[in-house]
């Protein structure tokens, strides 16, 4: 079985911009590239999976969000860095579907698509929700804070940026 690190989007990866609409909002976040960058050195699959609700409130399309990730892969290989899969949830939070974090459905889909065991694998991610569905799916958390992080989360890992927590990753992948 292969392991992954699914890490989420905004606050991780790029500048937290509120309901991000083009990919001339996109700003990586310093570590990041590197981060993603030392993962792919470690043969691990690096997963995106970020809820998108922008498209089911109409603020943007599913075109719009495909150009926003089209611009943040071509940022990340600019630095030699590159994402196996992306996975989003474009619902609204009252959808109750089973793809929105921190429920499991991205995760579960990405198991089955990549052969992956998800206890082995990590996610990154810069709110409660994330280290929720990292829990939720047995995957070992890693919070990276940030100003909207909520108190009082239980996190296997805090981090500064993607780059550290890459770094640890690295050294409990490899011991």
């Amino acid at each position: 079985m292969k392991i992954a690190v699914f890490i989420d989007r905004d606050g991780t990866i790029c500048k937290d911009v509120h309901y991000m609409r083009s990919p001339e909002q996109f700003e990586l976040l310093p570590g990041a590239a590197e981060g993603i960058k030392l993962l792919n050195e470690l043969d691990v699959k690096v997963i995106v999976a970020t809820n998108q609700s922008g498209v089911a409130r109409g603020y943007f399309t599913e075109a719009d969000l495909q150009k926003i990730h089209e611009r943040m892969i071509e940022e990340l290989s600019k630095r030699g860095a590159r994402i196996d899969a992306i996975y989003y949830c474009p619902h609204h939070p009252n959808d109750d579907c089973d793809c929105r974090k921190p429920k499991v459905g991205m995760l579960k889909q990405a198991a089955r698509d990549f052969g992956l065991e998800l206890g082995k694998c990590f996610i990154i991610g810069d709110k409660k929700l994330d280290v929720e569905t990292g829990r939720n799916a047995g995957c070992t958390s890693i919070l990276i804070p940030s100003s909207e992080t909520e108190p009082g989360i239980g996190v296997d890992h805090v981090m500064a940026n993607l780059h550290e927590a890459a770094k640890l990753i690295a050294k409990e992948t490899h011991e």
